[in-house]
C-alpha cells in the first residue's frame, strides 16, 4: 500500500452513505458528498467507484461498526458482507478496500455538528460525511509516519 496518495472513506449505512477524502500527503480529511441508497448496491457502488476515479484514489477505508467491546455484531457483519463486494470491484482495479474500527463516528460527527450551531435538519445531509471524514481522520492519524 503506497504510503501517500488520496484516500475515499465511506460510512455506511442504511439509507445514505457518508464520503469523505483526504489530501495527496494524508493528513487531513474532508467530507466530499452523500450517497443516497436506492435499493441497488451495484448503482450505489459505481457512484463510489466514479468518486475514487474522481479523486485518483488508491483506498478506499470502510467504517467498520464494531460493538463496544470490539465484537463484530450484526451491523459490522452485514458491512463486512458490503466489503466484500467492494473488494471485488475495486481491488482488480488496484484499488485496496480495507475496514476502519468506526466506533463512535455518527456520535463525534453529530457532537461537530451541534457545537458549530448546524441545525438538524441541515444536519441530516451532512452528518454521513462528516462521519466518514471522523473515520478517515481516525485511519490517518492511526498510522506509522
Amino acid at each position: 500500500m503506497p504510503d501517500e496518495g488520496r484516500v475515499v472513506a465511506l460510512d455506511l449505512g442504511d439509507r445514505r452513505i457518508g464520503v469523505a477524502v483526504c489530501d495527496d500527503r494524508r493528513t487531513v480529511a474532508t467530507p466530499y458528498e452523500t450517497v443516497k441508497r436506492v435499493g441497488d448496491r451495484p448503482a450505489e457502488h459505481a457512484r463510489i467507484e466514479q468518486i475514487v476515479e474522481d479523486v485518483s484514489a488508491s483506498i478506499v477505508v470502510v467504517g467498520l461498526p464494531l460493538s463496544l467491546d470490539g465484537t463484530a455484531g450484526p451491523a459490522a457483519r452485514k458491512v463486512q458482507s458490503e466489503i466484500k463486494a467492494l473488494k471485488k470491484r475495486f481491488e482488480p482495479k488496484g484499488v485496496a478496500v480495507i475496514g476502519h474500527d468506526e466506533r463512535n463516528s455518527t456520535t463525534t460527527a453529530g457532537g461537530s455538528l451541534a457545537v458549530s450551531g448546524v441545525s438538524q435538519k441541515r444536519g441530516r445531509s451532512v452528518i454521513d460525511q462528516l462521519a466518514a471524514a471522523v473515520i478517515l481522520q481516525s485511519w490517518i492519524d492511526g498510522r506509522p509516519r
